[in-house]
């Protein structure tokens, strides 16, 4: 399906923009500060029902006292809205005309998004590693999404018990919910993860012209964390929970190895080494997207050519070229062949 318009009302920086978008390769530009990303971030809420960066209120304009995004897929035409003023605090959707507090997963469309900071995943925080996991397989699978917010939900709970000096009889329900649902992201992981390692390397070798050995692991098995065995892990941790008043095990904790050439790549791979295992990385999430939901994803490409040289951008254009691409810069000169060039601040 194609995204044929995007329009925006009192989103961050946007009082108001509407635009029609390509087929093809749509290029956002403008200054910094100008709401380029603000754009990528309304497609993801309309498309994928949730921004990447931000609850509903902190997308609210300063001094707006709503706001509105009206986006057109395949010929159908689909609006959120968010009103802090209503009784429920929520954003709405309608689609095909019926409204609907969450965005119902027959709505949902798969979007590729390859954003800077992606390029130090290898090097950056656990938390950005399990993000861009659970990230992706929630759009394999939107029940996934539904379960790691009732693990959160649970997490927050047990974690409120602790601080305020919970007994162990107090965490049992709490205990019982994290194993449940922790064993479930924790399987989800595993399988994502599998499925990228079997084509990473060989993705790789393409782009970088190397024969390096490069792969992908979960830093826990499923036999170490079924849900029996995660329940008693929590069990034992409750003295050390109590006294630091947080959950110390579950896959909130967990991380995503690297391997290269036999050793963790946090400590061995070159800087361009690493963002050319992160470019492997978005080429196969397209594709197990695509081979999985049968979907061609939207790419959204925030400002991700100043940070790639000209051989990887090259890679990058060829891989997409028969995907709808909407990427923004700060200038009209990173672009590809025959992109609409959308100028805000104009």
């Amino acid at each position: 399906m194609i995204l044929t318009s995007l329009a925006v009302k009192n989103v961050r920086t946007h009082t108001s923009f509407e635009h029609d978008l390509s087929p093809n390769v749509t290029l956002i530009t403008g200054p910094n500060g100008g709401g380029k990303t603000t754009l990528l971030e309304a497609i993801t809420v309309a498309l994928n029902g949730k921004s990447f960066r931000g609850t509903d209120k902190e997308l609210l304009r300063h001094g707006g006292e709503w706001w509105r995004i009206d986006a057109r897929l395949g010929g159908a035409d689909r609006i959120v809205k968010f009103n802090p003023a209503n009784t429920t605090k929520r954003k709405t959707f309608t689609v095909d005309e019926k409204t609907t507090a969450r965005l119902p997963k027959t709505a949902t469309y798969p979007i590729v998004l390859f954003e800077p900071e992606d390029l130090r995943l290898l090097h950056g925080s656990p938390s950005r590693r399990r993000q861009f996991i659970d990230r992706f397989a929630a759009q394999i699978d939107p029940e996934y999404g539904r379960i790691v917010r009732r693990y959160e939900r649970s997490l927050q709970q047990r974690n409120k018990l602790l601080k305020t000096g919970g007994s162990y009889d107090d965490l049992f329900a709490w205990n019982v919910s994290l194993s449940e649902y922790g064993s479930q992201i924790v399987n989800a992981r595993i399988d994502l993860i599998e499925r990228l390692n079997a084509g990473l390397n060989g993705t790789y070798d393409t782009i970088a012209q190397s024969e390096d050995a490069v792969s992908i692991h979960y830093s826990h098995t499923v036999i170490d964390h079924t849900k029996q065995k995660m329940l008693r892990e929590l069990e034992a941790n409750y003295e050390r929970d109590r006294i630091l008043g947080v959950t110390t095990v579950g896959p909130h904790r967990h991380d995503v190895l690297f391997g290269f050439n036999g050793a963790p790549a946090i400590g061995v791979a070159s800087r361009g080494e690493a963002r050319t295992v992160v470019l492997a990385l978005k080429f196969l999430e397209v594709d197990i997207i695509q081979q999985l939901t049968g979907d061609v994803p939207i790419v959204l490409l925030d400002d991700v050519f100043s940070e790639l040289d000209e051989r990887r951008q090259t890679h990058l254009a060829t891989k997409f070229k028969d995907h709808q691409i909407i990427m923004t810069s700060a200038s009209a000169s990173a672009t590809l062949d025959d992109a609409m060039v959308i100028r805000l601040g104009d």
